[in-house]
């Protein structure tokens, strides 16, 4: 059952963050941050960052979203383990594979694959198994499991600081020009679809992405992406924010597809980070998976049909 808490500041200049977590006990700060980032807490009716300093008499309101609690049940499903030791594992994950279930969704989820392979993996605050970071179902690529209490606290600690190196192959629609560049937007939940996020102005959080161009194709491009936060959905509201959206993807790009691709061109294919155990630097590689490969093939051969084409083609049928 969904909550709504309505508080007035006493005190001012106390994060709000802090004062929610003195107010509210029962949640934990990650879970009060997470609330703020997606749109659940206002100020005088204002969305506003953990970080904003209250005035005394403001009134703060939380909205804390009713949880239902899904059972997580073992499943053995095949997966493609590229490293592992006694600290953690690397999974390529393949597309149409959910990370988490979800309501609706309890059966044939990677965490499901996990337990059944893990029995002992270490569960954060809302439950999950091992997991570190995510990956979107139509994502493919490197995820990182950890698989005890430690590595856990350790590979999360290196995502918050900023220390792992991702590394995304995009295709995305148009010429991108520069060759190289760096999106500095904040990203929040789209006001007018919460099932969204977007670059918001106001009450965003900050959100840092550079590319790099490695291959002009007609009407395409393919991009080095190299995430430096970890929002929601960040690479592709970033992408579709500068007009150049990945392609295939149903959410934030282009309503009309002009390749034939079953889902987004988006790819974890790098993964740098330090050994929990001996501090050494890993990185891991994942190649194209053969969907994605195939259509950067096809846009390599000479007789491509350009866009133009394809438009009075659409409006021949």
């Amino acid at each position: 059952m969904e909550q709504i808490r309505r508080l007035t500041a006493t005190e001012g200049g106390e994060r709000v963050d802090k004062y929610v977590a003195q107010q509210v006990p029962s949640l934990s700060r990650s879970r009060i941050k997470q609330l703020i980032a997606d749109g659940f807490l206002r100020v005088n009716g204002s969305v506003v960052k953990p970080s904003h300093r209250l005035q005394d008499g403001d009134e703060v309101v939380l909205r804390i979203p009713a949880v239902e609690e899904v059972q997580l049940v073992p499943q053995h499903i095949p997966l493609r383990i590229v490293y592992e030791d006694e600290d953690l594992a690397a999974v390529d994950k393949p597309a149409d594979l959910v990370v988490h279930p979800a309501p609706g969704h309890e059966l044939g989820t990677l965490a499901n694959a996990l337990v059944a392979r893990y029995p002992d993996l270490p569960v954060d605050e809302d439950g999950r198994p091992g997991i570190v970071h995510r990956l979107d179902k139509d994502t493919s690529g490197l995820i990182l499991v950890a698989k005890n209490e430690g590595a856990r606290r350790d590979l999360t600690a290196q995502f918050k600081r900023g220390e792992v190196d991702k590394v995304y192959l995009a295709l995305v629609d148009g010429k991108v020009e520069p060759s190289d560049g760096v999106i500095d937007a904040p990203i929040g939940r789209d006001a007018r679809d919460r099932k969204r996020m977007a670059v918001v102005r106001s009450g965003g959080r900050q959100a840092v992405t550079k590319y790099h161009v490695l291959e002009h194709l007609g009407d395409f491009t393919l991009l080095e992406v190299r995430p430096q936060t970890g929002r929601t959905h960040q690479v592709r509201v970033h992408l579709a924010f500068i007009r150049h959206p990945v392609v295939g993807d149903k959410t934030y790009g282009h309503r009309k597809q002009r390749l034939d691709i079953k889902r987004q061109f988006l790819h974890a294919h790098r993964l740098g980070f330090r050994l929990p155990a001996s501090g050494a630097r890993l990185e891991l590689v994942s190649e194209l998976p053969g969907d994605l490969a195939d259509v950067i093939r096809g846009l390599r051969r000479p007789n491509l049909i350009t866009a133009e084409e394809w438009e009075r083609l659409g409006s021949a049928d």
